[in-house]
């Protein structure tokens, strides 16, 4: 029997989630800022700066950083600002459509020949043991059919004493806000979708991937569990998000 995950609330198996979810993703991939703004409110830019913030890429020394799910090029372009000439970034995508988008935006921001983009499953990297100073992926390990093993290729290709660092949607947990955010989540964000991008069905999976994602303190067990020191997460907005950290030593 073929293993199987959840696609939103439906359980698939691995492939045919894999295949949904490269669907949405082409769907999206020339709206990704709208489909953010309409996830978030427009709040995802604060958190990615913060998130970002966290990276710290030297400044003297050359820096290998690796941003997966990066296809549009959202994180990679707030690294290569905070970083020097000495960054090098690869941003690695599963999705086709996302990284050309990516690829279209670091040429009009003249970012194209600082970054190397690669098409690769985050589920197994084509890097070298001890390849990379700092590993991020923000709202995209959710999407991922087996979190544990992109945890754990997380893990391989970081250098000792390097830190990984997840941006994802996680449990609101303020009382009130919890039953605002489920609402807009399920009722609203579909409707807009349909409305403005033409298609809510993107949209739904979305939001119910965000509603079966592990709660802040099991993603946490997940990262230490993997390898990774020190696991920790610091919620942000009430708990809408979480930026999730471990170190390997």
């Amino acid at each position: 029997m073929a293993e199987e995950t959840h696609f939103g609330f439906s359980r698939v198996s691995l492939q045919d989630k894999q295949a949904r979810v490269d669907e949405v993703f082409y769907k999206v991939a020339s709206r990704y800022d709208l489909m953010n703004d309409l996830m978030s409110g427009g709040l995802h830019r604060i958190w990615k700066d913060i998130f970002v913030s966290r990276v710290k890429p030297s400044k003297k020394d050359r820096f290998r950083h690796l941003d997966v799910a990066g296809g549009t090029g959202d994180i990679a372009f707030r690294v290569a600002k905070a970083g020097s000439a000495l960054t090098e970034i690869v941003v690695l995508d599963i999705n086709t459509a996302m990284l050309k988008e990516g690829q279209r935006r670091a040429a009009k921001r003249g970012f194209a020949a600082a970054f190397d983009f690669v098409e690769a499953n985050a589920e197994e990297l084509p890097f070298a043991d001890d390849s990379f100073d700092a590993y991020t992926i923000a709202f995209g390990i959710r999407n991922v059919p087996r979190i544990d093993k992109a945890l754990a290729e997380a893990h391989r290709v970081l250098r000792r004493g390097s830190k990984f660092l997840c941006l994802e949607f996680s449990n609101v947990n303020v009382p009130v806000l919890d039953r605002l955010y489920e609402a807009y989540s399920f009722r609203v964000i579909p409707l807009i979708g349909r409305l403005v991008a033409g298609d809510e069905k993107p949209y739904r999976y979305l939001v119910e991937s965000i509603a079966r994602f592990p709660d802040a303190e099991s993603m946490c067990g997940k990262i230490a569990e993997a390898g990774f020191e020190r696991a920790s997460f610091t919620r942000l907005s009430g708990g809408i998000v979480a930026i999730h950290s471990g170190w390997k030593l």
